[in-house]
């Protein structure tokens, strides 16, 4: 039996309080103030908003297990200083770790980074440690633009990375690359931004040599990989202009796509292009497109029902459900084994 596992879920819909704390610790930022204490949450009130939501799209659409992260449009790295971010995504961690806890065989955690514009990895490398060897989690969110829409930030295959990766390599975790708000007007945040940082990411990796460092440094790019599987045949001439080996071996060993595309063409072509090895299961529901798809009657979202449509092996179906995470999350799939499964 294959498990369907979803790669790209995030907390959307966490408390209010906890919403309400992150608005007042950034108010009291800004006026040069302590944040308040960070409020009481109950177990009952982390089961009520997962239950009513993801929890029971998963059970609607037939998902086994989500690999769950905090909100990503709400990591918001460009407000605050280093030090905000700091309680920010050990907050957000923690509450994670509690839906992990309370609904072990539906979710895993993966961390957001405590990340700022101005400061180094250091603090974004011991959270790393934290969540993985004391939170159990298998992997972390990694934003290659901090700033929020202006892409200040080094190319991903800069050395100012490497203390970061060095610990993801000793962890043996990957990270997917998702950027969070913008601040830039010109760049709306899921339509623009996202996917200009996926492909953007893309092609950093393309124009470096990242994995002739790091051979088992493992990223997925989210959201179909931005725009790459449609310009795939621009890719790979660019490649071959950067004189860089073939995409397969230059970037593909490492690189992996999530199937958070949402309308049956889009996933076909993806299919047709892109190796069924690099490509995970993923639908970042409850997320950025939540609507109901009016030519057919089901909610963008749903991914599960493209992958069902594709005409691949049933081999393939399970490596885009189940097998390429368990590659991808080494952790996870020593987790599931530990199960039985």
């Amino acid at each position: 039996m294959t498990l369907v596992i979803d790669c790209h879920g995030h907390y959307t819909t966490a408390p209010d309080a906890h919403t309400a704390w992150r608005e007042a610790q950034v108010a009291a930022f800004r006026k040069g103030e302590p944040a308040p204490p960070y409020p009481d949450i109950s177990d009952a009130e982390i089961i009520e908003s997962i239950e009513q939501n993801q929890l029971r799209l998963i059970r609607e659409r037939g998902a086994d297990l989500t690999i769950f992260s905090p909100r990503a449009s709400t990591m918001a790295h460009h407000v605050g200083d280093q030090a905000v971010s700091l309680e920010w995504s050990r907050r957000c961690n923690d509450l994670i770790a509690r839906v992990v806890r309370l609904f072990p065989d539906s979710f895993v955690g993966v961390c957001m980074l405590p990340q700022s514009p101005d400061a180094g990895l250091e603090a974004s490398i011991a959270e790393l440690d934290r969540c993985v060897n004391d939170l159990g989690f298998i992997g972390c969110n990694l934003n290659p633009d901090p700033g929020g829409g202006h892409f200040r930030h080094p190319a991903l295959t800069d050395r100012y990375w490497y203390p970061l990766y060095e610990k993801m390599v000793e962890l043996d975790v990957p990270a997917m690359i998702h950027v969070s708000g913008s601040c830039n007007a010109c760049l709306h945040a899921t339509g623009a931004f996202y996917i200009a940082a996926d492909t953007i990411a893309f092609m950093q990796l393309i124009e470096g040599d990242l994995f002739r460092d790091f051979p088992t440094l493992r990223f997925i790019i989210p959201h179909g990989g931005g725009a790459v599987p449609f310009h795939w045949g621009r890719y790979r001439g660019l490649a071959d202009m950067l004189k860089k080996p073939s995409l397969d071996t230059h970037v593909m060993k490492n690189v992996f796509f999530d199937t958070c595309v949402y309308h049956q063409p889009g996933i076909d072509l993806m299919a047709r292009v892109i190796d069924n090895r690099n490509i995970l299961f993923g639908s970042e529901m409850v997320g950025a497109v939540r609507g109901i798809d009016p030519t057919t009657g089901h909610y963008f979202d749903d991914t599960k029902r493209y992958i069902e449509a594709l005409d691949i092996t049933e081999t393939e179906r399970h490596q885009i459900y189940e097998g390429n995470a368990r590659r991808v999350f080494p952790r996870l799939d020593a987790l599931l084994k530990g199960r039985g499964l």
